[in-house]
């Protein structure tokens, strides 16, 4: 699938992540690996992790309100509020309505969105789709984990990999705009026991085996995910490419989902590109799931490496087994 969004801006972007740095080292301690293990393999050298009481709530809610105030939007002035996330506070109700009633924005409509690490891509299609409708209301989309607190830190495999932050854009609607030139959203649901979390919903409650058996942490089949990965990128690049009549060197720069610098790098040569055309801060994040195309592209705009008027493209991956991706113009 394959559209156009016209008219629709990003306003402002913000984005939060804890003061606690959790580096290679500090796992070194406790884990059956190495700094240079997971350097050469991830590419991540350091994550943040929340504290007890930082929650997916609140890093969603400093990273909303530094969006916010970029946009020069009151929370008044919102029709709609989507959090992407795969560790909302709680099951229900939505992290979204609770932010909802944390920022004042008493006119916003909410809900939780949850397909994983492709999940801010997923919100931003949805929330585009209804800037439109709710003009002159605008939309803020958010993607928030905390996923320290799902993470087996007894697990080399997974442990390394993930960290917590949040990342936020407000949308509006300008006719001047070109707005989305492409996206595309696909599934494969094959591919759902690649990457889970076992327990904790309808199918396996909690319970003291549930527990036992350490079924609330992230499982993962890392070798088969880096696979699909890389031949889903590449397939769902080339496809926005070409349904936005673009050559790949028309884009003035490609974030990717901050999964693992390898996959980044082999994207882009298999593009014929080179790393300038990207932005990557895996190193010091890890993977922060559906926070890391919103925190990569508020820090890749602080740093000047998009301007009004360039096309960047998004693309994201992971649980599901899921994918999507677009091209928008700023």
């Amino acid at each position: 699938m394959s559209r156009k969004i016209k008219g629709i801006e990003i306003l402002g972007t913000g984005h939060y992540v804890p003061e606690r740095v959790l580096t290679n080292h500090d796992l070194e301690r406790n884990l059956d690996t190495s700094n240079e293990w997971i350097v050469t393999r991830t590419g991540i050298r350091e994550r943040r992790i929340a504290k007890t009481n930082e929650t997916t709530l609140t890093m969603a809610y400093n990273a909303a309100q530094e969006a916010l105030k970029e946009a020069k939007v009151t929370p008044e002035e919102l029709g709609l509020i989507i959090v992407a996330t795969a560790t909302p506070d709680m099951i229900f109700p939505a992290t979204a309505a609770q932010l909802q009633e944390k920022l004042g924005a008493k006119k916003a409509g909410a809900f939780d969105l949850s397909i994983g690490c492709t999940g801010f891509i997923y919100a931003l299609v949805t929330g585009a789709l209804y800037v439109k409708a709710l003009d002159p209301q605008k939309v803020l989309v958010v993607g928030a984990e905390k996923l320290s607190a799902i993470v087996d830190w007894d697990d080399r495999n997974t442990a390394v990999l993930f960290g917590d932050g949040a990342g936020a854009v407000v949308l509006g609607a300008n006719s001047q705009k070109a707005g989305i030139l492409a996206f595309e959203l696909g599934a494969d649901g094959s591919g759902a026991e690649l990457l889970k979390l076992p327990a904790g919903g309808s199918m396996l409650p909690s319970s003291h085996e549930t527990v036992a058996k350490k079924l609330h942490y992230i499982k993962m089949n890392g070798k088969e995910v880096f696979k699909f990965a890389v031949k889903k990128i590449e397939e769902s690049v080339q496809n926005l490419l070409h349904s936005a009549n673009l050559e790949p060197q028309e884009i003035d720069l490609y974030l990717f989902h901050q999964a693992n610098r390898r996959i980044i790098e082999s994207s882009l040569e298999r593009l014929g590109l080179g790393l300038e055309k990207t932005f990557i801060n895996i190193e010091r994040y890890g993977n922060t799931s559906a926070a890391s195309i919103p925190i990569a592209l508020n820090e890749a705009l602080h740093e000047k490496k998009l301007t009004k008027g360039d096309k960047v493209l998004l693309a994201g991956f992971g649980a599901g087994l899921a994918w999507g991706g677009l091209i928008l113009e700023f």
